[in-house]
Parts: C-alpha cells; structure tokens; sequence
C-alpha cells in the first residue's frame, strides 16, 4: 500500500475532529442541528488552517442520513459514499485551474440538476479568488437564485480580491492561525499514533515553524520522520 502523508491521514472527517477553530466548527454545528444550512458559504484564512477540511465536512454533514449534534455520523450510507469518493453529489472545483467564464457557466447549466443520490449538490470551490471578473459574474447569477437542492462552498486564503457583491450573498467564515500549544498537542497525539518518539521541545519546534497552519506542522514531522527512519 502507498505511504500516506500524515496530514491527509489525520484529516478531520468531523467538526469535533477540528483543532483550534472552535469559533467556527461550534456555530456549523449548532446551525446544521436546527436545520439551518444557507446556500453559500465562504471560508477564509491562510493555508493549512481548516478550511478545506471544514468545507469537506460540512459537505457531508448536511447530506447525512443520521447526524449527530451537527455533525457527520460516518456510518450511514451518505458519509460513506462521501469517504470512499463515490459520491458524485459532492464536487471540488480548483479555481486556479478552472477560472474561466465557461468554466462557471457550465457548472451554473449543471446545477439545475437534482442531487442523483443526496439531498443536497454541493460545490467547493477552492481558491476562488482566482476566478476572473467574468467567471465571478457567471457565479453572481447562480448565488443570487440558487437552487434549493445546492449549497456552494467557497475558500480562500485571499479574501481581499472577491468582488463585493460575491461577499454579500455568503455566510462568511474567517479561519484564524492555529494556536502553537494547540498544534503541538496534535503533533504529540498523532506521533504517539505513529509509534514515532519526540520530545516536547521538538514538538513546540515544529508548532512554531507552522505559523499556525496545521498541515505545515504535520508535513513537517513527516519529513522528520522520514529522516529518522
């Protein structure tokens, strides 16, 4: 079996999973448990703080057949068709690579569709502050009228370029810097995990070159291992 990186085997698969941005993952929770998901959401902060993991989630969270207190009980047929990545309700889209007009137009044709196995469609779209003014346009219309059965998931490290009228029509969330201590915590639980030995100043080593983003810190320690090893 291919090597895993250990970000993406420690990714959260759940909001209680999510280290250090409480703020957020409690009020996804508390929304989802009233049945209060909105059509579009928009995930800000710099890279490796979550955004991509809550996105991913939240995807599964409002499609889950039995959920627990907000979040994704990965045990029903929904979540894991979701983990296995056969469920083609859930689309991620690279803006950096898909950020033409057509490429939003096509996907505002698609999205006219009914889910073909879930309750909602739902669309990350990742770094879309690359989209061109047109493409952003396109989207524009989509947001403004969106199909019950969709929600659009938006991510961006770079929130300053996003027109206006785009910010307005999402519920906006800002992903913050991990805290160190935080990071180290998680840096000692998946070491232990691993079976790998590291010392508590090693631990807030690596915490404190991550510059508050989780999968820096973890890429980090699998590097050291592998040096270890």
């Amino acid at each position: 079996m291919a090597y895993q990186a250990l970000y993406r085997k420690y990714r959260p698969k759940t909001f209680s999973d999510v280290v250090g941005q409480e703020h957020i993952t409690n009020t996804l929770k508390n929304e989802l448990s009233k049945g209060k998901a909105v059509h579009a959401y928009l995930f800000t902060g710099t890279r490796g703080t979550g955004k991509t993991s809550c996105a991913k989630i939240l995807a599964k969270a409002v499609n889950c057949l039995s959920p627990e207190n907000g979040d994704p009980c990965l045990k029903c047929e929904s979540c894991l068709s979701v983990e296995n990545g056969e469920n083609t309700d859930i689309v991620e889209i690279d803006a950096a690579s898909n950020n033409s007009v057509d490429s939003i137009r096509e996907l505002r044709d698609r999205v006219a569709f009914a889910p073909s196995s879930s309750k909602y469609r739902v669309y990350i779209i990742d770094e879309v502050h690359m989209l061109t003014i047109s493409a952003f346009n396109a989207l524009l219309k989509t947001l403004e009228e969106p199909p019950e059965h969709v929600i659009f998931i938006l991510a961006t490290t770079e929130v300053h370029k996003l027109p206006a009228t785009i910010l307005s029509r999402c519920q906006r969330f800002d992903f913050k810097r991990i805290e160190p201590d935080k990071i180290c915590g998680r840096i000692k639980y998946v070491a232990s995990n691993e079976g790998l030995n590291i010392t508590d100043g090693a631990a807030a080593l690596i915490a404190a070159a991550a510059d508050g983003g989780m999968r820096d810190a973890l890429s980090v320690l699998d590097l050291c291992a592998s040096a270890g090893n």
